[in-house]
């Protein structure tokens, strides 16, 4: 035979807690909810300001790290013609393309066309030429 389990309390038989009360403690959960998600919010706010400050300092030494490293490559591009041209008459190393005193940041194209095609796709597309 089946026994019937039926749980009781000093008050008499337990039972389930009433409309208003589940109704009430749906209200208060979704209040913490709201409370904890505005808070983490607020804190997120604040960490991408403090991430985005910090960029914004580092900028300029990234900015020089790139621009040693353009020189760096025209300076052996320079060298590398130099070698190449030598026996041309009338060649002038390091003529520039552009007829203008302004400076013309150099492509991708025009600073590894003198290396391995590996370097250039390097330059090109960093970790992403996997994809």
């Amino acid at each position: 035979p089946i026994l019937a389990v039926v749980q009781t309390t000093p008050y008499g038989r337990m039972r389930a807690p009433r409309r208003y009360s589940l109704f009430g403690i749906g209200i208060g959960a979704m209040m913490i909810g709201y409370y904890v998600m505005v808070k983490w919010n607020r804190e997120r706010r604040r960490l991408l300001i403090e991430e985005l400050e910090s960029r914004i300092a580092i900028l300029p030494i990234l900015m020089a790290e790139s621009d040693r490293r353009t020189l760096r490559l025209l300076r052996q591009n320079l060298e590398e013609e130099a070698k190449i041209m030598k026996d041309v008459p009338g060649w002038k190393v390091g003529e520039r393309r552009y007829h203008t005193t302004r400076w013309v940041t150099p492509s991708n194209d025009e600073l590894y066309y003198l290396r391995p095609q590996k370097e250039l796709d390097n330059a090109k597309y960093g970790l992403q030429w996997y994809v």
